[in-house]
């Protein structure tokens, strides 16, 4: 059965911060169709197949990855590395939507090839606008090459 593509792939495992990102992102109309990933084991699952999505249909990857940092199962660091590292998902962009400040954080997700490191801020009508910003930016303005043209270009 063929999957349809979701826009946002949402990986996020605070319940609180899951709602207000869903809710800033209704809010602005950025995204109709969001996926959540509860922990980063999941989130691998959906992408790479081996879970309840399995088998994986190629042509259905998320066109942006909100990535939290800390999760349980998987980190999102480790996440970040097997989607980068793999010539199916590594140009798909992956925003890590964090609470972390830590230098090494950053400069580790930088390594690994995050897209942009957004600390979350702490209320609601920052975290509103930072979560417009990234979506409006990631999803109407960026272009994309199809996936197809992608496993050509190696």
């Amino acid at each position: 059965m063929k999957q349809h593509a979701i826009e946002i792939l949402l990986v996020e495992d605070n319940p609180q911060d899951e709602e207000l990102t869903l809710r800033a992102l209704r809010k602005h109309h950025v995204a109709n169709d969001i996926r959540v990933a509860h922990d980063g084991q999941e989130a691998l699952d959906y992408l790479f197949g081996g879970g309840a999505d399995e088998p994986r249909d190629e042509g259905c990857y998320p066109r942006l990855i909100l990535l939290d940092l800390k999760l349980p199962r998987v980190d999102g660091k480790e996440v970040l590395r097997r989607i980068k590292s793999d010539p199916r998902t590594r140009a798909i962009p992956v925003v890590m939507l964090t609470s972390s400040r830590e230098e090494r954080d950053l400069a580790e997700s930088y390594h690994l090839g995050v897209n942009s490191y957004v600390v979350k801020p702490v209320n609601f009508e920052g975290f509103a606008e930072a979560v417009r910003q990234v979506g409006l930016y990631w999803l109407l303005l960026n272009e994309l090459p199809s996936p197809g043209v992608l496993h050509e270009s190696k």
